[in-house]
């Protein structure tokens, strides 16, 4: 059996990954914490509550006491971290949020996955760790900045943040980089383009032009629409980090992408077409600072080391995630009206020190 601390994971890709493992890896243990913030969403665990290998708690990754009575409680093997302030526009506005969740609650986990896992984690010079240990950070493809019309981000350019987001993100990475080569730390990078699928919150594109369709609201679109994005079905996503959890080489980057090139204004003008909406709903707005021009993944490297390759279409993937929300109104509803977030509150209130489950060991 492996135990897997999965930071992040009421969130968006977090919650799809924890079921997905969950349902493939029957006898693995999950510890999936999140801090929920705005993004964190209990109702995205619904289903799994009563899996007695998942077991929840409310924690920040800044918590370096909490992080470390998790490892002092639990044999933790693997450490996959999500955790992150990720929605570009907000780090325009609050940059620093996004310095102290993504630069330095990442510093916190691996400083306490090196603690843990080292052989001898009082001798200076010990690279030696565990067997079968690693630490996974999740990263993007906006690390790399932004591309003209022709070439694809490869695991080896050099890193152009244009956002604070991404400058946070790539620090992160370089953090976690710096943690393999000065300490032995067994690691690995993985770096996707956009996600999209089912529990996407919908400050994204595909959710809000799915959900502001549904209700015959404005469709707004930066610019022209005319930048370009590589999309990735979120199970593509999972499918990938549970390769590179198990076979990835040691301190290698993966590159993940959905080879799904798209226009924005042609996902929209999809979405509206799918739905039956006229295309008067869209409302074409002021361009936000920065606003890369294109991204676009060469995923040569994980498909031929790791045998790894997407399975969905992007249109077989739309289709699907349209349909998600459509029958997901309850779920959509609760993130409009804010009562996700006392569904949240609620349940996490049952214990003072946040687990929810019959687990109730870190306080």
């Amino acid at each position: 059996m492996k135990t897997i601390l999965v930071t992040g994971g009421a969130g968006f890709i977090g919650s799809n990954f924890v079921k997905y493992m969950l349902n493939k890896y029957p006898d693995y243990k999950i510890i999936n914490i999140d801090a929920l913030t705005y993004a964190g969403n209990l109702m995205n665990l619904d289903d799994i509550w009563d899996n007695s290998n998942h077991i929840f708690m409310k924690i920040d990754i800044k918590d370096r006491e909490k992080i470390e009575k998790i490892f002092a409680t639990y044999k933790i093997d693997f450490v996959v971290n999500f955790a992150a302030e990720s929605h570009v526009d907000r780090s325009i506005e609050d940059p620093q949020i996004f310095l102290k969740t993504n630069v330095l609650g990442t510093q916190v986990l691996l400083d306490i996955a090196k603690k843990y896992w080292k052989i001898n984690p009082f001798n200076y010079y010990c690279r030696d760790y565990k067997l079968g240990v690693k630490y996974l950070q999740v990263s993007t493809d906006e690390v790399y900045g932004s591309l003209g019309d022709s070439g694809f981000f490869i695991e080896t350019l050099p890193l152009k943040p244009n956002s604070p987001y991404s400058a946070s993100k790539a620090s992160a990475d370089m953090f976690v980089r710096a943690y393999h080569e000065t300490f032995g730390l067994p690691i690995n990078i993985t770096r996707c383009s956009n996600n999209y699928g089912p529990y996407q919150f919908p400050e994204k594109l595909i959710p809000l032009m799915i959900i502001n369709s549904i209700n015959g609201k404005e469709l707004p679109v930066y610019g022209n629409g005319k930048n370009i994005r590589d999309w990735l079905h979120v199970f593509d996503h999972c499918s990938a980090i549970d390769k590179v959890l198990h076979q990835g080489i040691d301190g290698e980057i993966y590159n993940i992408g959905g080879n799904n090139e798209k226009e924005n204004i042609e996902i929209v003008k999809l979405i509206l077409k799918t739905l039956g909406r006229s295309e008067e709903l869209i409302n074409y707005v002021e361009d936000r600072p920065g606003h890369d021009r294109r991204y676009a993944i060469n995923n040569t490297k994980i498909t031929t080391q790791l045998g790894w390759k997407p399975k969905y279409t992007f249109d077989q993937g739309i289709k699907e995630t349209i349909k998600w929300y459509l029958n997901n109104t309850k779920w959509i509803d609760s993130i409009i009206s804010g009562d996700y977030l006392k569904y949240s509150c609620s349940t996490t209130a049952l214990l003072s020190g946040g687990i929810v489950n019959q687990e109730s060991k870190i306080t």
